[in-house]
């Protein structure tokens, strides 16, 4: 094992040991360079006055050399902020500013110790790295049974972990916390697990409130103190968009410190706060342990991200600083904020006026992009009916469930298009080819 990554393990053993233990096999042998092309390149940018010789770009006339038919759409910005690589853990201003914004928007953080946000890839990305750097092969991953798919690919695919899912909703139509709680326990004899979670939830569109998340933070309590270390993830994908009377924040803050056995981490970014899908701009955030061992886990996660894509892209980080810089950043957001509201508003309505009768029931939701029906009838062939008569998209999941991103649908055509699922169902409920 390479002399920095066995200093970094040993940081982590030191100050917080059941964190050490939390570490894949990957994660433990994961590092930052200190004296490679990027240390030594950081060194001459600082004190070589003359000519800098040591990173693989070209330049021009001072600036980074750059195609005109590119720049010509991109004047707003100077070429240095665009063409050279970003660090590999991201722009140090754009990490610096999104942290400032974490802790205002989670009042819950103050205080807290946490981490300088690292830039990833977008949230798919962090998600990953957690992957990577926590998750060996058996591990549990554990997620309630309405979930992301992707998670399936990130840790069983790729890191052979085994998932472990609970009903996402108990008998009142509430989070089921109690099955988080046995889920969690069902873990003791292996001493370890991963528990995702994702408010608001993809798939369908439901944040707890706050005595439900007190709930959620007690099961993972309880789960530490029966001698579970708990790596515990917030996928905040969707943070912000809260249209109910539901948490405002996310979980993180309460589960910083929460427990010696429990990692708190958060991976955010911009990509669906910030309405930048296809800038690829997240973050990764570790919160609640002591200040060297939050650094350990930078340089670890830091190395991944040099070890995988080296860096993100600098033009989409360039971007989104300079937007979250602007003072009418805040006012813009609103209107997005108040036109996703109407829009999930809306659906609401429709599907509590009477219309659509008893051919399906709807899963709570309160926030995010999604909601989902429970249908009286198979869900895929409810989905090729629409797409094949009535020139409509949806997602089905499992038997019975349909996803619906209203988030994508103007609020005037709202009524058509439940109008048209309505239809689809009846269809297929009268057994029509």
């Amino acid at each position: 094992m390479n002399p920095l990554a066995q200093q970094l393990n040993e940081t982590l053993a030191r100050d917080n040991p059941h964190v050490a233990e939390m570490l894949s096999d990957l994660g433990k042998k994961m590092y930052l360079p200190k004296l490679g092309i990027l240390s030594q390149s950081a060194e001459a940018k600082q004190k070589a006055g003359a000519y800098n010789a040591t990173i693989g770009i070209a330049t021009e006339n001072g600036k980074p050399m750059h195609l005109e038919v590119i720049q010509e759409t991109l004047t707003a910005y100077d070429p240095k902020d665009l063409y050279e690589y970003a660090p590999p853990g991201g722009k140090p201003e754009l990490r610096t500013i999104w942290r400032e914004k974490m802790l205002a928007e989670n009042p819950s953080v103050a205080g807290k110790a946490i981490s300088l946000p690292v830039v990833t890839n977008a949230l798919t990305h962090g998600l990953s790295i957690v992957g990577d750097l926590f998750a060996d092969e058996g591990d549990a991953v554990i997620v309630p049974d309405k979930n992301w798919e992707n998670y399936e690919l990130t840790y069983h695919v790729r890191r052979g972990a085994d998932m472990v899912y609970y009903p996402l909703y108990d008998a009142d139509n509430r989070f089921n916390s109690a099955g988080l709680r046995d889920a969690l326990l069902s873990r003791k004899d292996k001493g370890k697990a991963i528990v995702l979670l994702n408010f608001p939830i993809n798939p369908t569109g439901y944040t707890p409130g706050a005595e439900e998340g007190r709930a959620i933070v007690d099961a993972v309590r309880e789960a530490a103190e029966a001698g579970i270390n708990v790596v515990a993830v917030t996928d905040d994908a969707y943070f912000g968009l809260f249209f109910e009377d539901s948490l405002q924040e996310s979980l993180f803050g309460q589960l910083c410190g929460l427990h010696e056995r429990v990692l708190a981490i958060k991976v955010d970014g911009a990509t669906k706060e910030e309405y930048v899908w296809g800038f690829r701009v997240g973050f990764i955030t570790y919160g609640g342990l002591s200040e060297a061992s939050l650094s350990a886990l930078e340089q670890k996660t830091i190395g991944n991200i040099r070890s995988t894509i080296s860096s993100g892209p600098h033009p989409s980080q360039t971007f989104i600083l300079r937007a979250l810089k602007s003072d009418r950043f805040q006012a813009q957001k609103e209107e997005k904020f108040v036109i996703m509201k109407g829009r999930a508003n809306k659906v609401k309505a429709l599907l509590d006026s009477g219309k659509y009768g008893d051919v399906w029931t709807y899963y709570p939701f309160n926030s995010g992009y999604f909601m989902c029906l429970n249908l009286t009838v198979d869900a895929e062939t409810v989905r090729q009916r629409l797409l094949s008569d009535y020139g409509v998209g949806t997602i089905a999941l499992g038997e019975t469930d349909l996803r619906v991103a209203f988030s994508c649908i103007e609020e005037n055509d709202l009524e058509d298009l439940f109008d048209r699922i309505y239809q689809a169902v009846l269809d297929v409920k009268a057994g029509k080819a």
